[in-house]
C-alpha cells in the first residue's frame, strides 16, 4: 500500500504534465535554451545581451548552469527535453516534499497529504531556473530541521556542497542564505537564553554548536562566489528578482487577489502552520522566522509562493507533534516508488513533432517563417511576450526585448510598456523608431493602432497576420 500510494503521490504530477505539455508554452524557457545551447557551442559564459539589439549591456547569467543542463538535454531528446525536465522536476519536488513533512515528524499519511497539497500550491511549476531553487530550499530545510532535532551539526556541512551549485543554477539562492541567516540568528540567540536560564525556549530543540553552525554557514557563503560571475550576482540580486517594472507590468509580481482556490489554500496552509507554532507554548524562533519571512514575501508577490508553502509544510508536521512511527526498515518503499513515477510519466510524453504543433498554437511560428522566408528588414520590435521564444526560433533578428528583466533594465522596459501600452507616442521610444519590421499580438492595441489609424497605416504596411500575430513592415522599407 505504501508503495502505491507513494507511486500516485511522485507520478500524478508528472503525468498530468505529460498530458497537458505546458512546459513548451513557458514564454520564458526558450531565452535559457538558447543560452544553454551557446554556452555548450561557444565553451564560454555570456557577459553581454546576446541575442538582443542591446547586446552592449552588460549581463551576469546566473542561471547559466541550470542553461546547460536544458542544452545538453536539448542535444539529446530534442523538443522533448522541455516536459521531460519538468516532469523530472515534478517527481523531486513530490520527493522533496515528503521529506521535508517527514524530517517534521509526520506520519507516513500524513506526510502524503502534505506532500500532495504543497505540489497543488506550487503547481505553475515550469522548466525554469526557479524550479531547482524550490527543490534546493526544500533540501536546505530538511538539514536544518534534522539538524534542529537531533544537536548535530554534522547535517549543517551539506550546505556548502548545496550552495555550490545551487549558486550556479539559480539566483534565487539568496533566499537560501536568507534562511540560513535566520537559522544562525536562531541558534545564537536560544543558546544565549538557555545560558540565561530562560524556560520559554522549546525543549524539543536540540542545543547546537555556534561556532560550527556558523562555520557551515560561512563556508555556504564563500561557496556561492564559486561561479564564472563571483560576487556580482549577489550583490546585483535584489535588482535581478525584484525591479520596478516587473512589479508595475507582471501579474506573477503582483500580491495575491485571493480570486483563485490557491490563494485561499494558501492562506489557511499558514494559519495552521502558524498555529501550530503556537501550540507549543514554548518558542521556536526559527520556526517562527522563516514563516513570517516566507510569508510576507509570498503574499507579496504571488511568484514566490513557495517560499511559504515550504515553511508552513516543515512547521505543520512538526509543530503539531504528531509522534513518528519507526520506519527505519521501511525507507527502501519510496525507491520502486520514484522510478515507476518517473519511468511512467517520461514515457507519456509524446514526440517533437507532436510538441511543435503544440508551440504553434501559443507562439508565431508561422508569422516568423513568413519573416524568413521573405528575408524582412532588420531591426525588429517584437511583442514582449514572445521576444523569448524568438531569440530560439528567429535567431537571425535579434530581439527588441526578451524576458531578461535584469538585462534591460526599469527604464528600458518603463519605455517599452508605456509605447506598447498607448500611454506615449510611437515615435518617443527609440527601439520602435529605428525597427523595420514589427512582430505583434494580432489583438494588441499597437497592432490595432498601425492598422486602423490613417497615419500610422501610411507609415506602416501590413504584410502577414494569422489568428496570433501580425507583421508590419515600414513603407520606406518595404521589399
Amino acid at each position: 500500500m505504501r508503495v502505491v500510494a507513494l507511486t500516485v503521490l511522485f507520478a500524478a504530477a508528472a503525468i498530468y504534465e505529460a498530458i497537458h505539455l505546458s512546459a513548451v508554452l513557458a514564454p520564458g524557457v526558450w531565452i535559457h535554451l538558447r543560452t544553454g545551447l551557446w554556452i555548450l557551442h561557444n565553451r564560454s559564459f555570456p557577459h553581454t545581451g546576446l541575442f538582443s539589439q542591446s547586446s552592449n549591456l552588460p549581463w551576469n547569467d546566473s542561471s547559466w548552469g541550470f542553461q546547460v543542463i536544458l542544452g545538453a538535454a536539448y542535444h539529446i531528446f530534442g523538443l522533448r527535453a522541455l516536459p521531460i525536465l519538468l516532469v523530472v522536476f515534478k517527481v523531486a519536488l513530490a520527493v522533496a516534499t515528503f521529506l521535508l513533512a517527514r524530517a517534521g515528524r509526520a506520519r507516513f499519511w500524513g506526510a502524503i497529504l502534505l506532500s500532495a497539497l504543497a505540489q497543488f500550491l506550487i503547481s505553475g511549476l515550469q522548466p525554469m531556473p526557479s524550479a531547482p531553487s524550490i527543490l534546493f530550499l526544500a533540501l536546505e530545510l530538511v538539514l536544518l530541521v534534522r539538524s534542529r532535532q537531533s544537536g548535530s551539526v554534522r547535517e549543517l556541512f551539506w550546505l556548502p556542497l548545496l550552495f555550490l551549485l545551487w549558486a550556479n543554477l539559480d539566483i534565487e539562492f539568496v533566499f537560501g542564505l536568507l534562511v540560513l541567516a535566520l537559522f544562525v540568528l536562531a541558534v545564537g540567540f536560544e543558546q544565549a537564553s538557555r545560558s540565561l536560564g530562560a524556560t520559554w525556549v522549546s525543549d524539543r530543540i536540540q542545543p547546537l554548536d555556534l561556532p560550527k553552525a556558523g562555520g557551515a554557514a560561512l563556508l555556504s557563503l564563500l561557496a556561492t562566489f564559486a561561479n564564472p560571475y563571483t560576487v556580482h550576482p549577489l550583490a546585483g540580486a535584489f535588482r535581478t528578482l525584484y525591479s520596478h517594472a516587473a512589479f508595475e507590468h507582471f501579474s506573477e509580481m503582483k500580491a495575491m487577489t485571493f480570486r483563485q482556490p490557491q490563494d485561499f489554500l494558501l492562506m489557511l496552509l499558514v494559519m495552521t502552520a502558524f498555529l501550530s507554532l503556537g501550540r507549543r507554548r514554548s518558542l521556536d524562533l526559527f520556526g517562527l522566522l522563516t514563516l513570517l519571512a516566507g510569508t510576507l514575501i509570498a503574499f507579496r508577490a504571488q511568484r514566490e509562493g513557495w517560499l511559504a508553502v515550504l515553511p508552513a509544510i516543515g512547521w505543520i508536521s512538526h509543530g503539531l507533534n504528531l509522534k513518528q512511527e519507526q520506519q527505519s526498515d521501511r525507507k527502501w518503499v519510496a525507491l520502486p516508488a520514484v522510478a515507476l513515477a518517473g519511468i511512467i510519466a517520461v514515457a507519456l510524453v509524446p514526440d517533437s513533432n507532436t510538441l511543435m504543433n503544440k508551440v504553434r498554437q501559443r507562439f508565431p511560428v508561422k508569422a516568423c517563417d513568413y519573416i524568413q522566408a521573405n528575408h524582412l528588414p532588420a531591426p525588429l520590435y517584437n511583442a514582449y511576450i514572445w521576444g523569448s521564444f524568438l531569440t530560439w526560433y528567429l535567431p537571425e533578428y535579434p530581439v527588441a526585448v526578451d524576458s531578461r528583466v535584469e538585462l534591460y533594465g526599469d527604464d528600458f522596459l518603463s519605455k517599452y510598456f508605456e509605447v506598447a501600452g498607448g500611454k506615449e507616442r510611437l515615435e518617443t521610444d527609440p527601439v520602435f523608431s529605428r525597427s523595420s519590421t514589427l512582430l505583434l499580438e494580432k489583438e494588441s492595441a499597437m497592432a490595432k493602432a498601425l492598422t486602423n489609424l490613417p497615419v500610422l497605416s501610411a507609415q506602416y504596411r501590413l504584410v502577414y497576420s494569422d489568428d496570433l500575430a501580425s507583421v508590419f513592415v515600414r513603407r520606406a522599407a518595404s521589399p
